[in-house]
């Protein structure tokens, strides 16, 4: 053994509290951007406001703006918004895994420390 410690991987409650932890920061991330897209489409875009939902929603989820932007202020905050929208989404689905990827590499790093004992 190279004389580091392993520790052992955490109880399953534990794991559970750190996925509830990630997606409740994961919902809270998601639902700011959609108030940014909403009161940006809202005020700069001159939407209605179930019209900044839908635009808001379908930039956020990556599927594309619904309506069409009619001044240069508009297509610029809608430009800006799916830079930032693709950046949440990316870091979303970071913070949410995150604790699956941290225990699959504990584990195999576990794994790999009862083979070199042998």
């Amino acid at each position: 053994m190279n004389g580091k410690v392993v520790d052992k991987l955490a109880p399953w409650q534990v794991f559970l509290a750190r996925m509830r932890t990630g997606s409740f920061m994961a919902a809270c991330m998601l639902a700011v951007s959609l108030l940014i897209g909403i009161l940006g489409y809202h005020y700069i875009c001159k939407l209605g406001w179930v019209d900044s939902l839908l635009n808001s929603s379908m930039i956020l989820t990556g599927m594309g703006p619904v309506d069409p932007m009619v001044n240069n202020a508009a297509k610029i905050f809608a430009s800006i918004y799916a830079i930032f929208s693709g950046v949440v989404f990316l870091t979303t689905i970071a913070v949410m895994l995150a604790p699956v990827v941290h225990r699959a590499f504990h584990k195999f790093h576990i794994d790999d420390e009862k083979e070199r004992e042998f």
